[in-house]
């Protein structure tokens, strides 16, 4: 069920707000809900954001969860967690968490990064094996990589069609990761509030998945938060929708448009 998984990656990775100022805090949890071509329940998927301590550093610890729902599960159940410890400062990752089962197929890897030296030490928990690999510089996770960009890119200062990119470490490899940026938008939420959001792209992989590199979109609120709203995926077949659908702990209000 691939399908299912980029679009929980979408959500650990694309849903991409900026702002000078910090977008979160310890306590911050949001859950989305997933459907198939409109109508078919597909899953859900929440993120999680704890202070924790890390071998004497302080750091924020993120969990990303997604599983499926509905009659799908009956067919091809998903059980995925992902996990990033990173600088309370410089929100650089120092250990990811990669742990999911998709219909039979699982991983369970650990990376532990020294930022320092350019290097990732990946311990494949699954067949007990351990490699060492060099990474660029300031390189982040795929959870980390989104708490990042909320507070180092200023939105403000981008302009329609600008892109931003970044180095970004997955499994054994990294990846130029990358988004344009395409405007503003009010979009109506499932419980009927309207809400200003600001347009991404992410580029993906044209195949087998997806039907060409400009396959999603994603919707984030239009304020401190910078919050995912929503994400399309046009898959090589049907599509593929998330819907922020409940949040708590934010750092900032959530604004929505009161209409009289």
């Amino acid at each position: 069920m691939k399908k299912f998984t980029f679009i929980l990656l979408a959500i650990l990775i694309y849903n991409l707000g900026f702002s000078q100022e910090s977008s979160f805090k310890s306590g911050e949890w949001f859950k989305f809900k997933m459907s198939y071509s409109g109508f078919l329940k597909a899953g859900n998927a929440t993120l999680s954001v704890k202070e924790k301590t890390l071998d004497g550093k302080p750091v924020y610890h993120v969990v990303g969860k997604g599983w499926t729902t509905g009659a799908i599960k009956w067919f091809f159940k998903v059980e995925d967690q992902y996990e990033s410890y990173f600088d309370k400062s410089t929100i650089l990752p120092y250990k990811f968490i990669r742990k999911i089962d998709e219909g039979g197929h699982t991983k369970d890897i650990e990376i532990k990064f020294n930022q320092e030296e350019k290097k990732a030490f990946i311990h494949n928990k699954k067949y007990n094996t351990k490699k060492t690999i060099e990474t660029k510089t300031n390189v982040q996770d795929m959870v980390s990589t989104f708490y990042y960009l909320r507070d180092n890119i200023d939105v403000s200062a981008l302009k329609i069609g600008d892109e931003v990119s970044l180095d970004m470490f997955f499994d054994e490899e990294s990846y130029g990761f990358k988004l344009k940026y395409l405007g503003e938008e009010t979009i109506k939420m499932n419980n009927g509030n309207k809400v200003e959001s600001l347009i991404f792209r992410p580029y993906v992989m044209a195949g087998r998945v997806f039907k060409e590199e400009e396959s999603l979109t994603l919707w984030v609120t239009k304020d401190k938060n910078k919050l995912p709203l929503r994400i399309k995926a046009d898959l090589a077949v049907g599509s593929l929708r998330a819907d922020l659908v409940a949040w708590k702990g934010l750092k900032h209000p959530f604004k929505i448009i009161v209409e009289n």
